[in-house]
């Protein structure tokens, strides 16, 4: 079982992203996990591209509010995530039409790929949850958000 909270910190939960489309989602959150030092900024592009062109070929937007967009990457030796509340919310092309309020990036490295599919599953199962997807909605601030994980 994975658990959530082991990539996790407080750092890596955002509780407003202004982006006017999914690209621009994807670069922010990039771009504060180089900034965390979770991702090398010379690995910068490479992550960038993975994760748009994984979003190309398949849409992360899985409905209910929700994207989850993520890659396997040769760059980094463990699996990390980001958490944002979207505001004002973005079009992820998601399944259901409704536009991004929630959106959970994660990487693992490549060639794990059992562990990229219990990653993803964990964080479907987690925010399958109507009362969790409003708490986190509602935060407004990190701690606020991560406290919805951690309690979980």
């Amino acid at each position: 079982m994975i658990n959530l909270t082991d990539m996790l910190s407080l750092e890596q939960f955002t509780p407003k992203v202004s982006a006017t489309d999914r690209w621009g989602v994807i670069d922010t959150l990039i771009d504060q996990l180089v900034r965390l030092g979770k991702i090398r900024t010379e690995d910068r592009a490479s992550v960038v591209k993975a994760v748009k062109d994984r979003e190309t070929s398949n849409g992360t937007g899985i409905g209910f509010g929700l994207a989850i967009p993520h890659a396997s990457v040769p760059c980094i030796q463990a699996p990390v995530a980001i958490v944002a509340h979207l505001e004002p919310a973005v079009d992820f092309q998601a399944l259901d039409d409704q536009p991004v309020r929630l959106c959970v990036l994660f990487l693992t490295p490549q060639g794990q790929f059992q562990q990229h599919l219990q990653t993803l599953s964990a964080f479907a199962r987690f925010l399958s949850n109507k009362d969790r997807r409003t708490q986190l909605e509602n935060a407004k601030t990190a701690d606020e958000m991560f406290a919805v994980f951690r309690t979980a």
